[in-house]
């Protein structure tokens, strides 16, 4: 089974929050997130899927949202990289 590993952004008083997850169907999770139906920290807010990796199995996904959840520095990059593509 095919899993993915994604973060998500949104904009707060013009600062940018992530949240990264693990879902099996990445569009159907993001419409959870945007319909208040995810999880809790997420409710509320507007998301936009910023970054994802595809994963071989559920297990390998649930590690690499270890990983990315501790990884302050990859997250950050990311941000980055995100916050320079913007208009």
């Amino acid at each position: 089974m095919t899993c993915f590993v994604y973060i998500i952004g949104s904009f707060k008083a013009n600062k940018l929050t992530t949240y990264v997850g693990w879902t099996n169907n990445i569009d159907e999770r993001l419409n959870k997130h945007n319909s208040s139906k995810g999880a809790k920290s997420t409710r509320g807010r507007q998301w936009e899927l910023i970054y994802y990796e595809e994963c071989n199995s559920k297990s390998d996904a649930l590690k690499r949202e270890y990983e990315l959840k501790n990884d302050r520095k990859f997250r950050s990059y990311i941000k980055d990289e995100y916050l320079n593509a913007q208009p």
